[in-house]
C-alpha cells in the first residue's frame, strides 16, 4: 500500500476548524497531522451589523451598478444581510481570487469579474471606468456609478483609490472585523515543533509570529497567494511555496510541494474557500 503524500508531516493551520475545515479535511486526508492553532477570530462589526445591513437594503432596491468583495467572509456577511432577497440583475459582481469567487458562487451568485491575479490592485485595473461626466454615468450603465464594498474593519491596497480614479463613487462598508484569537497552550506548543505552517492571510501571519516569535515559526511556509507571500517575506522569513491558484486545493498543492510531495492528485474541495 503507497503511502500518504503527508504521512509523518505536521502542518499547522492557524485559524479555527470552523473557519478553515476544508483545508483541515485535505490535509488529514493526506496523511498531515495537523495542529489546529486559531490566531485569529472573525467577529462582527462594532456597529453589529447595522451599517451593512443598510447597505443590503440599498443593494436590494438598486442602489449599486458593482458590488465588489475580496474575501470569504465579506460574502458571507452580506449574503446573511441579504436574508435571501433577491438582488436586480443590473447589478454586477466583482471578485478578488477564485476563493472569495467560489463563495459567491456557493451563494448562487456568478461573478462578473474575476481578476487573473488575486490582489486587490489587479481588480482595480481590471475594472471598467465610469463615464467621465462623473460619477453618475458608468459607461454603457444608466443610474448611478455607486460600487459597494463590504469588507474587514481594517483593510489594506490600492483598490479603494483604484476604483475611485476610475470615476467610480465607493461605499465602504464594514462587514466584519479580525480579532485576535485565543489558541490553547498544548497547540502553541505543537505549532513550534510542527514541520510546516499554510497561511491564509497577512493577518494570520502577524499574529503567529506575535505569538511563537519569528524562530517559532515552523521552518517550511506555504501561502495562500501574493499578499500573505509578501508579509512573510518582511518579516524576515522565506516562503517554500506558494500557491499558484489562490484556493484552498493551490494551498494544499502548495504544502505538497513545500514537503516533498508534489505530483500527488488532490481532489477538487467543493466547502468553503479561505480568506485571501
Amino acid at each position: 500500500m503507497t503511502a500518504l503524500p503527508l504521512a509523518g508531516r505536521s502542518v499547522v493551520v492557524t485559524r479555527t476548524r470552523a473557519q478553515a475545515s476544508g483545508l483541515v479535511d485535505r490535509l488529514v486526508s493526506l496523511g498531515a497531522e495537523v495542529v489546529q492553532l486559531p490566531v485569529i477570530a472573525i467577529a462582527e462589526a462594532p456597529d453589529g451589523g447595522a451599517a451593512l445591513a443598510e447597505a443590503a437594503d440599498r443593494l436590494v432596491a438598486g442602489r449599486y451598478r458593482w458590488t465588489v468583495v475580496t474575501s470569504s467572509n465579506a460574502v458571507n456577511r452580506l449574503l446573511a444581510a441579504l436574508g435571501g432577497r433577491g438582488v436586480p440583475s443590473s447589478v454586477r459582481w466583482a471578485a478578488v481570487g477564485v476563493g472569495t469567487a467560489g463563495a459567491l458562487m456557493e451563494g448562487g451568485i456568478v461573478p462578473d469579474l474575476v481578476p487573473e491575479v488575486s490582489v486587490a490592485e489587479a481588480l482595480a485595473d481590471a475594472f471598467p471606468g465610469a463615464d467621465p461626466g462623473g460619477p453618475g454615468r458608468p459607461k454603457g450603465w444608466p443610474g448611478s456609478a455607486a460600487v459597494l464594498f463590504p469588507r474587514a474593519e481594517a483593510v489594506s491596497g490600492g483598490l479603494v483609490p483604484g476604483l475611485r480614479a476610475k470615476g467610480w463613487s465607493v461605499d465602504e462598508v464594514v462587514a466584519y472585523r479580525t480579532g485576535t484569537g485565543d489558541p490553547d497552550p498544548a497547540a502553541i506548543d505543537a505549532a513550534g515543533r510542527a514541520d510546516a505552517v499554510a497561511f491564509t492571510s497577512s493577518s494570520t501571519v502577524e499574529r503567529s509570529i506575535g505569538l511563537l516569535g519569528r524562530g517559532g515559526v515552523p521552518p517550511v511556509i506555504a501561502t495562500i497567494g501574493p499578499i500573505t507571500s509578501a508579509s512573510v517575506r518582511e518579516a524576515g522569513l522565506e516562503v517554500a511555496a506558494e500557491a499558484q491558484v489562490h484556493s484552498i486545493d493551490g494551498l494544499v498543492e502548495a504544502v505538497l510541494a513545500a514537503l516533498g510531495g508534489a505530483g500527488h492528485p488532490v481532489p477538487p474541495h467543493r466547502g468553503q474557500y479561505e480568506q485571501q
